[in-house]
């Protein structure tokens, strides 16, 4: 990265009680940060996304991880009517078939905060998932064509 694209650092000063420290301190190495610095900016990363996505309208990228039974009747057409009901948001989707009839599908979705938020309620609340997460980041996918607007004879 040359020095121009790179954004500004600024200095700051934090007061932290003592414990806390010991305990961030820990974590930077376990992680293997290469600095405190790099571990605090890493933690605003995260929750200046979380305050995004609870704002819910800025364009957000992301993905819902979901691991479901198969087995399960008519949880698969229901999943599937879910992404083509939000067909502007969902990208793309991948299912890898698990153990004992679960399957593992991670959807990639961009759009506003709040849509991706619904979208994944959505699909983690139907009877049959057993665990669904939605991971979200400012960074966006560039433009996609969009579909053409449908043209109703009436």
């Amino acid at each position: 990265m040359t020095e121009t694209s790179k954004d500004k650092l600024c200095r700051i000063s934090v007061s932290l009680p003592e414990n806390l420290l010991q305990q961030f301190d820990t974590m930077v190495s376990e992680r293997e940060y290469e600095s405190r610095s790099q571990a605090i900016a890493d933690v605003l990363h995260q929750k200046l996304n979380e305050h995004r996505e609870e704002i819910g309208q800025e364009i957000m990228a992301g993905t819902i991880n979901l691991v479901f039974d198969h087995s399960v009747p008519n949880l698969q057409k229901q999943l599937a009517d879910i992404q083509h009901k939000y067909i502007d948001e969902v990208i793309s989707s991948l299912h890898v078939n698990l153990e004992n009839a679960k399957t593992m599908s991670v959807i990639l979705v961009q759009g506003p905060g709040q849509t991706l938020k619904a979208i994944a309620n959505e699909m983690i609340s139907r009877r049959g998932v057993s665990t669904g997460k939605l991971l979200l980041s400012a960074a966006i996918l560039p433009p996609v064509h969009p579909l053409p607007k449908h043209n109703n004879p009436d």
